[in-house]
């Protein structure tokens, strides 16, 4: 059985990681509710990077699709893998570019009315060349990105690849060449002739938690919870918050 072993990995730094922000173009500008658009490299990377899963737009056979799909972000770069017939990969490959969106929800806004009724969330939209990457040392490199995306320190917890599972797995690489943040963190916009009507409203802010982990039925006894996924848990784990 050929597996292919762990090692060391290391993204250098990239310049788009250096650049403070992304000049804004007509692909890229928010036009609509303006006043919450951010620009800013690091802005966007820290919505990024809270993430798990991302929306994938592409054009298949003249038809406009949208596709959640599990990321890993390095630098400028972002990684996407499936299988080697994935449609929405192949796709993206003959278009040469990719577009894709992130989006967290902060908050229910509930308003006097129903019109302004809203949501709080951070959400980035990306746009960027795509290739795909057939050196299998950087196709490692890439699905550690992934894996580790998901739970810094997973990918030296599990077994070693095997080379039919790299061989059989297509791996694209975005480079972000245009992006921008659409935020919203307030609370209720309502009109003044509607202040002092007899209706509640406010916030409920909303979080995503982990909670305890629950170990697989067919585990060999004596396996415990590994240290990097107690610390996922205890870090994202519900705290209950005083506010009085």
């Amino acid at each position: 059985m050929n597996t292919i072993a762990h090692k060391s990995i290391k993204f250098d730094a990239n310049s788009r990681e250096v650049m403070k922000e992304f000049k804004k173009e007509a692909l890229n500008t928010v036009r609509r509710g303006a006043v919450r658009a951010n620009y800013e490299v690091e802005k966007i990377n820290t919505i990024l990077d809270a993430g798990f899963v991302g929306y994938v737009s592409y054009i298949f056979e003249g038809k406009a699709i949208s596709l959640p799909m599990a990321y890993g972000r390095a630098g400028d770069k972002i990684y996407l893998h499936g299988s080697l017939k994935n449609r929405m990969l192949l796709s993206l490959l003959e278009a040469k570019e990719a577009s894709m969106t992130v989006m967290h929800l902060d908050a229910l806004v509930l308003a006097r009315s129903g019109l302004h009724h809203s949501v709080n969330y951070r959400s980035a939209t990306l746009f960027g060349s795509v290739l795909k990457i057939t050196n299998g040392q950087k196709k490692e490199n890439a699905l550690k990105c992934v894996v580790d995306h998901m739970m810094e320190g997973r990918w030296e917890g599990i077994r070693p690849m095997l080379k039919k599972e790299l061989d059989g797995t297509l791996v694209v690489e975005m480079t972000i060449q245009s992006a921008s943040a659409k935020i919203r963190d307030v609370g209720v916009k309502d009109e003044k002739s509607d202040i002092d009507l007899p209706i509640w409203a406010g916030l409920l802010p909303l979080k995503q938690i982990a909670e305890f982990p629950e170990s697989d039925a067919l585990l060999p006894q004596g396996i415990e919870i590994p240290e990097h996924v107690l610390a996922y848990y205890n870090e994202n784990k519900y705290k209950a918050v005083d506010k009085h």
